[in-house]
């Protein structure tokens, strides 16, 4: 098996797809048990429907795959999720001790894996994941003009 899988990705693309549909931005993510292939949560982001700056993809997939597994680490598991997290969502995947993140986008503005703090070359930063960055980078680039495109 190679190491990330297109049909995880396209999963959480599915996931940023159904949060343009509810007017957020296009951003999904899952979360993987790759011992298993198991697809533990995925979640698309909430933020304008739960007025909560915090209810990105990442936090809520980790909170969902969390809640399912009923630990506050999820060790070996894996991220997809459609752009670069953030610095917040960053210091959540750390917490979470998730094994790898594999990601679409950079973000070059507010990233905070590749760009911006940088959270997982910290010297301060516990947990340090294995980082795939630009899997499907395009096709989040296009969901993601395209909406902002709309919006304006």
């Amino acid at each position: 098996m190679s190491k990330t899988s297109p049909d995880f990705m396209d999963l959480a693309f599915r996931a940023a797809e159904a949060a343009r549909a509810r007017g957020e931005v296009p951003v999904g993510a899952i979360i993987v048990d790759p011992a298993t292939g198991e697809i533990l949560a995925a979640a698309g982001n909430e933020t304008e429907a739960r007025h909560d700056p915090t209810a990105h993809a990442e936090i809520l997939v980790i909170q969902a795959a969390a809640a399912k597994v009923a630990a506050a680490r999820l060790t070996g598991c894996d991220l997809y999720v459609t752009l670069e997290p953030c610095t917040m969502c960053a210091a959540a995947i750390s917490l979470a001790r998730l094994r790898r993140v594999i990601y679409g986008a950079y973000d070059p503005k507010g990233g905070g894996v590749d760009h911006g703090a940088k959270v997982f070359s910290q010297p301060t930063c516990h947990h340090r994941p294995e980082v795939i960055g630009g899997v499907g980078a395009s096709r989040s680039e296009t969901l993601l003009k395209d909406f902002f495109v709309a919006r304006r």
